[in-house]
């Protein structure tokens, strides 16, 4: 193990964390090649960029001479295709790299879905540094956006227009924001916070295409029903795909939407594994989850664990307790387990929202045993290794209730929170499927 050659393709979460624990583990000969940028950045902090919150240096998490300090090389290159029965990475300069092992780990790209007009200069998706480089170029000097597509990026993108006082319209396909997410009451909160806020939102409304004005830019967007609407830039914020079309230049890997993985990560080429947004596993280790997931912390696993295997311990995949986290605006929002947008059968639920408007709770549980199922919050944090252990270990609601101040993560749910929560679930305001 200590001479192999282990080459990472995408230096994100997923394939820097592989790095750094294989490091941990072995002295393997490691080279990072990153296509967009040399060094390893937050992603979620792109944003801050663009608001002025934040400078490039801010948002990498290790200094600059963490990689050598590491023994982690670091090569800023496009990687053109691999040749597995040769097991070379051959770079778009003509150059190419050797490797024992290999991992990819390439990420997502945002989707484009064929829209007349969708590639004019001020039309773009929302997902690399170069995006956030574009967009600071495509908004300069305009007044109004249109924002394609109900999602978290869509909300970043809104969150950053209004910092700059641009006026945003935000095109939403379903009746109600992040409707095949979230339950209606939090699809409520989170429409009237957005309003607030002063995001334009109008649902059942889907694009039909993007005008160009007289310049060869962005200048209207027209909608399925018709509408016409002014803008000068227009952000696509209608999901990702894994980004792999790359790979069609390396016959030996297979692919569908994604690159295919067993549950210890490998792909159908011998020493070659992948790992984060590009996966997609022919079976997920947990049926109730989706082959492909493209979560922060899910990609933070799979680079701790193909790791685990590359230095001797063959580690199987093992996803957790589902949960993921994010802001809209100024609302932190947290989920624990399964709170699907409707209850399933069988399923009990318990919705509480401050007067406030700001801050709420959905408990979902078993109906008949009382097992919790799931949580969402809005509006203030619970920590994540007390609801991941009650999750594990298959606590009754009535449970959580009653301890939920060990969730606490601020003053704010215990001192004032905590005991109206106890009080609205105790009258029984319960729903049951």
């Amino acid at each position: 193990m200590s001479n192999d050659r282990i080459v990472i393709i995408g230096n994100g979460i997923s394939g820097i964390t592989a790095a750094r624990h294989i490091r941990k583990r072995s002295d393997a000969r490691i080279t990072v090649i990153g296509k967009e940028s040399e060094h390893f950045f937050s992603r979620t902090a792109l944003m801050y960029l663009y608001m002025g919150h934040m400078r490039y240096r801010d948002i990498k998490p290790y200094e600059d001479h963490f990689w050598a300090k590491n023994r982690i090389a670091l090569k800023h290159a496009k990687v053109a295709r691999i040749d597995t029965e040769k097991k070379s990475v051959m770079l778009s300069n003509g150059s190419a790299v050797d490797y024992d092992k290999l991992i990819i780990a390439t990420g997502s790209e945002s989707n484009m879905f064929g829209w007349p007009g969708q590639d004019l200069p001020g039309v773009q998706g929302l997902y690399s540094l170069q995006d956030v480089e574009a967009m600071e170029a495509n908004t300069k000097g305009i007044s109004r956006a249109v924002i394609v597509g109900g999602g978290l990026i869509g909300v970043e993108m809104a969150e950053m227009l209004r910092t700059r006082n641009i006026e945003v319209t935000f095109f939403v396909r379903e009746d109600s924001f992040w409707g095949g997410i979230l339950p209606k009451q939090e699809a409520d909160l989170i429409t009237r916070h957005m309003r607030e806020h002063g995001v334009d939102l109008h649902f059942n409304t889907e694009l039909e295409e993007v005008l160009a004005g007289a310049d060869g830019r962005v200048q209207a967007v027209r909608t399925k029903g018709g509408d016409t609407i002014d803008c000068g830039f227009v952000g696509l914020a209608v999901g990702v795909h894994p980004n792999i079309k790359w790979l069609k230049e390396s016959p030996g890997i297979k692919t569908k939407k994604g690159v295919l993985v067993n549950t210890y990560l490998e792909t159908s080429a011998a020493d070659v594994f992948a790992i984060g947004d590009c996966v997609e596993f022919h079976e997920h280790p947990d049926p109730q989850r989706k082959n492909i997931e493209q979560v922060w912390y899910t990609g933070r696993l799979m680079g701790e664990t193909v790791a685990r295997t590359l230095t001797g311990d063959r580690t199987a995949y093992d996803p957790g307790i589902w949960f993921n986290s994010a802001k809209f605006f100024d609302i932190e929002y947290q989920t624990y387990g399964w709170v699907r947008n409707e209850l399933q059968d069988g399923e009990a639920g318990h919705y509480w929202e401050h007067p406030n408007g700001k801050s709420a709770l959905h408990l979902v549980w078993n109906a008949k045993n009382r097992v919790l199922h799931g949580v969402n919050s809005f509006g203030f944090r619970l920590r994540h290794e007390v609801f991941d252990r009650w999750l594990r270990e298959r606590t009754t609601v009535d449970h959580v209730v009653e301890h939920l101040h060990e969730a606490a993560f601020d003053p704010e749910l215990h001192h004032r929170s905590e005991p109206a929560i106890r009080a609205s679930f105790k009258q029984g305001n319960t729903v049951i499927a």
